[in-house]
């Protein structure tokens, strides 16, 4: 999932953010919160989030120059600014340090979702013409490192990875076939990885699920048998609880941006 950091210092509109906002059906988790520019600072430093939703006037550090100091150090993150200020200059500085939106408050309903799901297709497409692994987005860069997993952990991601299409794929069966208990495995799984085994092989067949959708070849149903559904609809409903959108909205707009 995308992570959200949010900044603001009117702590009802930030909760506001957070709150209310579908972040799940977004695809998205707010990793952290801040009050002002150096919070957010130190924030983004720290969680190292895919989007950050920020006020621009702030007291100690207001947003334009908290995104001004983070794109010198290198920060990437798309960022929807929010102000209740409609000078023209903010719009142009916002435009300056890359932002993807520029919302005046109030925001009405469904502007800023519409916004985080402009971001989530322009990480669709850059993956696309990068021949990127859409994994880069449901399984996040830390979790997705082999260096610092165990012996038992690197064997368990090699045998999801060989057999994630095997509709009874799961916990039991690779532990049999790595020789552990259960138990253990599950322990040193979530403990290496952030995710439980079974977590893990849903995400991974989702993530491979839109690398076949890309393609708009397979039909959505023959892209559930590829990946371990069984049902179509089971599939179709936990594409979009970790994605946003069904498998069909998936393709048609990879389609519709090719």
């Amino acid at each position: 999932m995308l992570k959200v950091l949010v900044v603001d210092d009117e702590i009802l509109v930030r909760k506001g953010i957070v709150m209310e906002t579908d972040w799940n059906a977004l695809g998205c988790m707010v990793v952290a919160e801040a009050a002002n520019g150096l919070e957010g600072m130190e924030a983004a430093k720290k969680y190292e989030p895919d989007i950050i939703v920020c006020d621009i006037r702030m007291p100690k550090m207001d947003g334009l120059e908290m995104m001004d100091k983070l794109r010198e150090e290198g920060n990437r993150a798309y960022v929807v600014f929010l102000t209740a200020y409609s000078d023209f200059s903010y719009a142009r500085y916002a435009i300056k340090l890359a932002a993807a939106d520029y919302l005046l408050k109030p925001v009405e309903e469904g502007e800023l979702e519409k916004t985080i799901m402009g971001i989530r297709g322009k990480i669709a497409e850059k993956q696309q013409e990068s021949g990127g692994d859409s994994q880069r987005e449901i399984l996040s860069h830390a979790q997705l490192k082999r260096s610092d997993k165990s012996k038992y952990v690197m064997e368990a991601l090699n045998y999801i990875n060989e057999h994630y299409s095997d509709p009874e794929l799961g916990v039991c069966e690779i532990a049999e076939t790595l020789g552990l208990s259960d138990s253990h495995l599950s322990h040193v799984f979530k403990k290496e990885t952030d995710y439980t085994v079974n977590v893990y092989i849903t995400r991974y067949r989702i993530s491979a699920a839109m690398k076949l959708l890309n393609d708009c070849r397979y039909k959505v149903y023959e892209v559930a048998e590829m990946v371990g559904y069984k049902d179509t609809t089971y599939f179709s409903t936990i594409f979009k609880k970790i994605t946003g959108l069904n498998p069909s909205e998936y393709q048609n707009r990879i389609h519709n941006e090719q």
